[in-house]
């Protein structure tokens, strides 16, 4: 069979089969001059991808001429699209927005079954224009999966550092305990040390004496092995289960058990309020989580290969920033990704906070200075944090930022003035902190600069630094230090604002 590719095709032509036989094709320009041989993995009605001797290559259709038993008719074949990782996630989120995505289209959804996958269909025609299914795997095998063309998108707790990233949705781990258990709150070190098997019994984190029983996740699972990765070594669980149901339910049951699970799969247990080792409390609050305050806040990621995906892959990627995604996300029990907004002043806690952790060297004029700038404005939940020792925004603070940039370019913050406001760590002396918090809000305006190239400065928000006059959390830990070097994004009227310079 031999067919010019024309690069218009109806929606079912945006992905092909990711799950048909691999077959032989030649690929050969028009004028003849140049031929590729391989195995077709995919067309999306646009674009050829195939494995050559070369590697994988994806090749502009309209090029091109097609010649092999795999070559797709100028009727397009049915889309296959394919989602791996983690169970709880895949479960709870997919359905939802696969099912918004079609509805955003005018078209139907139909839920998977045991015997048939989900399926959306035109509603005129009674077509199916595409099948669906997600299917649950621990991350190296997902991962596999990504690299060798056998699904199309991986949902996982954590990056791939050979696979692309966005964020869904966040949720929080949070520990849990049975109803009926009277301990009142445990710190993050305490945590940390029961995770690691360090502690038998509840008397030695400040419970009743009685014994503790560890529960947990197969190591396998994708949180699980998010949670091994904050700790810096595997969980030490004595009793573990297959999903966050099951282990909510058994902890629940067991009045002398512990466990930590997401926000969004408490069951019947009770959440056990976190502190950090300075007793500052550490709330999952929806603008703490999305604001990444909260030290074990999960993003949730889609992850996808490094080359170009099909055109109906990338519209649901675009898709999932739209309301009717978040939307979804939040029907599915998941904190969505949509900027919230709070008065600073309804937020007495982080006050309280700079005055009780405000070090030797910060003085009342800085906190003076700090409050200045607080005075009448209100904190968007975007929050931007770096990879550890760089200038890297980390990938939910990518996202983050992408997310601003569309909203500046909406005109979102009309008759608002911004204010990038950065912040530091206790540790070193408090005038090199003050620099290195201008130096990192400035680097958030910059990479928001690149995103925006031809927006006027006085619509971009202005930087502000406050060094560590306002900690989130405790300097003595690693995570603590992390929360507190941060940039935040602060709003006031522009017919207000009395910007405070740094001295």
């Amino acid at each position: 069979m031999k067919a010019i590719l024309r690069g218009a095709a109806v929606f079912a032509a945006l992905l092909c089969s990711q799950g048909a036989a691999a077959q032989d094709v030649t690929l050969t320009s028009r004028d003849g001059s140049l031929s590729l041989s391989g195995t077709l993995q995919g067309y999306d009605g646009e674009y050829f991808r195939i494995v050559t001797s070369y590697g994988p290559l994806t090749v502009d259709g309209q090029g091109v001429t097609c010649d092999g038993p795999a070559c797709p008719d100028l009727t397009a074949p049915k889309a296959v699209i394919r989602f791996v990782g983690a169970a709880d996630a895949g479960h709870a989120l997919l359905p939802q927005l696969f099912a918004a995505f079609a509805q955003s289209r005018g078209l139907t959804f139909a839920a998977a079954s045991a015997d048939t996958p989900a399926t959306i269909t035109d509603p005129a025609t009674s077509e199916t224009l595409a099948e669906l299914s997600f299917q649950p795997m621990d991350p190296a095998a997902s991962r596999a999966a990504i690299l060798s063309g056998d699904a199309t998108m991986m949902i996982a707790g954590a990056t791939e550092p050979d696979l692309g990233a966005q964020t869904v949705a966040l949720d929080a781990l949070v520990p849990i305990m049975a109803p009926g258990n009277p301990m009142p709150r445990i710190s993050t070190t305490d945590l940390a040390r029961v995770l690691s098997g360090e502690v038998g019994n509840w008397n030695q984190i400040g419970g009743p004496d009685m014994p503790l029983v560890l529960h947990g996740l197969t190591p396998e699972d994708d949180l699980q092995k998010a949670l091994s990765a904050r700790l810096g070594h595997d969980v030490k669980a004595t009793v573990t289960h297959p999903t966050l149901a099951d282990l909510a339910t058994a902890v629940a049951a067991d009045p002398w058990a512990i466990a930590v699970t997401e926000r969004a799969a408490l069951g019947p247990a009770r959440l056990l309020p976190l502190t950090d080792s300075c007793g500052f409390p550490l709330l999952p609050t929806r603008l703490a989580v999305k604001a990444q305050d909260y030290p074990l806040t999960l993003p949730v990621f889609l992850l996808t290969p490094r080359h170009r995906l099909p055109l109906v892959a990338r519209e649901f990627l675009e898709f999932l920033s739209s309301p009717d995604a978040q939307s979804a996300i939040a029907r599915a029990g998941y904190i969505d990704r949509r900027a919230e907004r709070q008065p600073m002043t309804s937020d007495g806690l982080r006050l309280i906070n700079a005055i009780k952790g405000a070090g030797s060297q910060t003085t009342l004029d800085d906190l003076k200075r700090l409050v200045a700038a607080m005075d009448g404005a209100d904190r968007l939940s975007l929050t931007f944090r770096f990879e550890g020792g760089t200038t890297t925004l980390d990938a939910a603070s990518q996202s983050s930022l992408a997310d601003l940039a569309q909203m500046l370019e909406a005109g979102l913050f009309k008759g608002q003035a911004l204010t990038f406001a950065g912040f530091s760590d206790g540790q070193g002396a408090a005038k090199a902190n003050l620099a290195l918090s201008q130096n990192r809000a400035e680097a958030v305006l910059a990479a928001l600069q690149a995103l925006v190239p031809g927006m006027a400065e006085d619509q971009l928000p202005v930087v502000q630094a406050f060094g560590e006059a306002l900690p989130m959390a405790c300097d003595e830990t690693v995570a603590g230090r992390r929360l507190n070097r941060r940039v935040e994004l602060w709003l006031k009227p522009a017919f207000g604002v009395n910007v405070a310079k740094n001295p």
